[in-house]
């Protein structure tokens, strides 16, 4: 028999279930942040945070992949231990309803992320941290990248990616 929890009436054994989950979650987004301050300055990554990657991308200056790489999250660690990469296929400022200019990129990545069986999860993670930019509008993919994967991977990538491919 399955005792409900209090708080809302699901079982205990949903519960539980979902309180590992967040705990496991914590656990590795605190490991990714290990990762990521043990192989970068954190004091450059705050530097290039602050950059502005509309003027970055106007002035054509080199600094804007490690601008980008630097608003990445937990993803960040994973592209890293990889030797992973993003590489900007193409890219336009385009103006907000509010009249501020913001990118529309597309990427693609490099490294051994090309043939990662986790790149979904990879890509999805990319295009959230980087929507999280105020200077960014739309993250999108290089559809060379649906090459990687076999016919079963592509349909699931297109299907449940969570991700567009251009």
């Amino acid at each position: 028999m399955m005792s409900d929890s209090p708080d809302n009436n699901l079982p205990a054994s949903k519960t539980l279930s979902e309180s590992y989950s967040e705990q496991i979650e914590e656990m590795m987004k605190a490991e990714s942040v290990r990762r990521i301050q043990e192989n970068h300055d954190p004091k450059e990554l705050e530097r290039l945070n602050g950059l502005s990657l509309i003027q970055l991308y106007e002035s054509d200056n080199p600094e804007l992949i490690p601008a980008l790489m630097s608003r990445l999250g937990a993803v960040r660690a994973a592209l890293d231990g990889h030797g992973g990469g993003l590489i900007i296929s193409s890219a336009e400022i385009e103006n907000t309803h509010e009249g501020d200019k913001a990118l529309s990129l597309v990427i693609d990545l490099d490294g051994a992320c090309v043939s990662c069986g986790a790149a979904p999860g990879t890509l999805k993670g990319i295009q959230d941290d980087l929507l999280m930019d105020d200077e960014i509008i739309s993250i999108r993919f290089s559809e060379s990248m649906l090459e990687w994967f076999d016919e079963i991977q592509k349909e699931f990538v297109l299907k449940f990616g969570g991700v567009v491919f251009v």
